[in-house]
Formats: C-alpha cells, sequence, structure tokens
C-alpha cells in the first residue's frame, strides 16, 4: 500500500468502453400526470398495483430521502413496477411517468449519458414525465471523464486529449442537463473511468487536475424556496471513482472547498463501502453535504456475470444484508443531519433494483425511528 493509498485498494476490472448501447432510450413522451396503479394509459405505460405495504414504506420514509434505481427500462419489473408486459424500448421512451408514481422510488438515474451527450431537448422528455419534487442523477459523458479513447472491447486505444475538459464538460454536459432538467436535476456525476497506469504513478498531479476541472465547471443553481418556507437543495456536483488508490485524505481536502460531494461506488474495484465511508467522513470535516451513493454491482461477480445471473431482474438473488444496514444508517444520519440523499441502486446489486429500494426504505424507516439514533443528531 502506497502512502497515498489509505483507505486501501480493490481487484483489477476490465475497462469500460466500447460501443455505447441504449441504457435509458433517446427520446421520451411528455406526461403531466402520473397513471393510476393498475391501469395503463392508451398508448402508455401504466404503474404496477402495489400492496398497501408498499404505499405505507413511502409515506413513513423520510421527505429529504431519494431512492431510484440505474435507468428503468427493464421487463422484468412488470407487478414491481410496471401493471404489464411491455419492451426495453416503450418502458425506455414512455416509462418514466409509471416509474415516478412508486411510492418509494424518488429519483432515478440517467446513465445513457456516460455514453453520449444528451441534448436539451432530451433532457426536457425526461423533466416532462416526472412530478416537481423528484430528482435525476445524470452521469456525465465518458469524452471528459475517461483517460482513455477505447475500442469495441472497451480496451485503450489512446490518451483522450478531452479528459477532465471543463469547457467540453460544461458545453455538453452541465449546461444542457440543467437548462434541460430544471429544478428536478439532482446530482451530475462524473464517474472517471479506470485510469491507466501512467497517470496513477503521480495520484497527487492527478488529484491537482480533478480539483482545476471542477474549480473550472460552472456554479450550480441554489435551491428554491418551498410555500412552506423551506429550502429545496439545488443540484451538485459529485465525482465517483474506479480506483481505490484514488481514495486519500488528499482527494477528501481537495472536494471539499469546491462543494464537490464523493459519491459512494459500490463496485468491485472499490473498496468496502465502510472504508468508502471514513473517507466521506474525512470530507464532510469540511462541511457536511448531500449524501450519493451509487450501489452499482454486488461485491462478488463481475458486470457480465452479475447479469447473466439475475436477469430478467424480477427478485432478489444474492440479498446483502451487511452493504444495506451500511447504507441505511447513512440515509437516516445525513437526513437527520438536514441534508438531501441520493441512492441509486443497479439491478445486478442484489438482483432486482425497485426491491433492492424497498428493502432499503425499511431498513431506514427501522433506523429512523430509532431513539438512540435521533438523539445522536
Amino acid at each position: 500500500m502506497s502512502q497515498f493509498d489509505l483507505f486501501g485498494t480493490a481487484p483489477d476490472d476490465p475497462a469500460t468502453g466500447g460501443r455505447a448501447r441504449q441504457v435509458d432510450g433517446d427520446t421520451a413522451a411528455p406526461a403531466s400526470h402520473a397513471p393510476r396503479a393498475g391501469q395503463t394509459r392508451r398508448g402508455g405505460v401504466g404503474a404496477a398495483d402495489l400492496p398497501g405495504d408498499v404505499h405505507r414504506l413511502g409515506e413513513r420514509l423520510p421527505g429529504s430521502i431519494r431512492l431510484g434505481t440505474s435507468s428503468w427500462s427493464f421487463p422484468g419489473w412488470k407487478g414491481i413496477v410496471w401493471d404489464d408486459d411491455y419492451s426495453d424500448t416503450k418502458l425506455s421512451r414512455q416509462g418514466l411517468t409509471a416509474y415516478a408514481s412508486h411510492p418509494v422510488l424518488r429519483c432515478v438515474g440517467i446513465d445513457r449519458s456516460f455514453y453520449k451527450p444528451m441534448s436539451i431537448v432530451e433532457y426536457q422528455k425526461y423533466a416532462q414525465q416526472v412530478p416537481e419534487d423528484f430528482r435525476f442523477l445524470v452521469k456525465a459523458p465518458s469524452v471528459v471523464t475517461d483517460a482513455l479513447v477505447r475500442g469495441e472491447k472497451g480496451e485503450g486505444l489512446s490518451a483522450n486529449p478531452c479528459f477532465l475538459d471543463a469547457r467540453i464538460a460544461a458545453e455538453q454536459f452541465v449546461t444542457p442537463c440543467l437548462t434541460g432538467l430544471g429544478s428536478k436535476a439532482g446530482v451530475l456525476v462524473f464517474q472517471v473511468s479506470p485510469l491507466p497506469s501512467d497517470l496513477l504513478r503521480d495520484i497527487p498531479a492527478l488529484i491537482h487536475r480533478i480539483e482545476a476541472f471542477f474549480a473550472a465547471l460552472p456554479p450550480l443553481p441554489q435551491g428554491d424556496t418551498t410555500p412552506e418556507g423551506l429550502a429545496a437543495p439545488g443540484p451538485c456536483y459529485a465525482l465517483e471513482i474506479r480506483d481505490g488508490a484514488l481514495l486519500t485524505p488528499r482527494l477528501m481536502r481537495s472536494l471539499g472547498p469546491l462543494g464537490v460531494r464523493y459519491c459512494l461506488g459500490l463496485h468491485a474495484r472499490m473498496p468496502h463501502v465502510e472504508r468508502q465511508a471514513a473517507a466521506l467522513a474525512m470530507l464532510d470535516e469540511a462541511g457536511a453535504g448531500p449524501l450519493v451513493v451509487r450501489w452499482n454491482l454486488n461485491s462478488g461477480h463481475r458486470y457480465e456475470q452479475a447479469k447473466a445471473k439475475y436477469a430478467p431482474f424480477d427478485k432478489i438473488v444474492d440479498p446483502d444484508p451487511v452493504t444495506r444496514d451500511v447504507l441505511a444508517a447513512l440515509a437516516a444520519h445525513y437526513a437527520l443531519a438536514g441534508h438531501p440523499v441520493y441512492v441509486i441502486v443497479n439491478n445486478k446489486a442484489e438482483g432486482s433494483s425497485p426491491l433492492s429500494c424497498c428493502a432499503l426504505a425499511e431498513r431506514i424507516v427501522e433506523l429512523s425511528s430509532t431513539p438512540s439514533l435521533a438523539s445522536a443528531e
């Protein structure tokens, strides 16, 4: 372990990349009202008829905690989110209204923006499908977050001259995202892909580049004030990494003054969530902010293994109560301290991300009602 690698490293993982596939769909039909449970809108997507305990769970979940899934176009969620069988294309284009009517799902991750920048109109079409208090967690395009230009199979071909280019990030991501989503923009996540060894040999220089990048991004709008006089939080920037060697005190100290949040990325390449939480606590010494989590992948599997094992994502296959408990405790803690909480769960975490969100919500509700936790705040 190097002197910079305070929080530990993780096993190597193949570099991400290759041809972009459709993740969230490329268009979305605008809608202003959620469908009633169990009813399909003509030509649209209907919401599942959920049991009463799911509705009660949503009512008990603290309002500042937003749980959601990484994308939404999964036909296997019939009876969980959708009322019937729909193609993934139809769900990607028209499923957000039904999704947003689920009492526990208050945010969603847009992944397709990682593979190709999206236009203002594309973001607007997503925003038009969800209620005002819904939020999006959006991934920045890989053109500015991947140090390498990659081939069809994800192999690195050459250095990427646009890596950490703040001007390109602002023009191709920040501006269209904020303009299109408006107040529904929650977190703008810059997921830095696995880095080549030559960059990892000089961690301080790399962190300096990251710091300069975020410092040069456009300032984000402040939150609005609700009719009740409460402050609705505005969007935030967050950094997610795929190399444990970067998870250092130096990185946390550089993000703090900029107001950039560290996104806990639960992935086989990264240290366990408890080690990442320790790094987050160091960041919060400069002033706490939103909790941002992406529960991406079961720690025992690679991506393709998990996908093959868990499809069609209609049930929890590998429960991970340890990770769930840590995330629930973090969420309850940040919510009680008055900070927004965003947790995005992938199907590859336990097998079915909506069901994982419900299980996580149950644990959060239990902890939020625990007197010892409340008194600690």
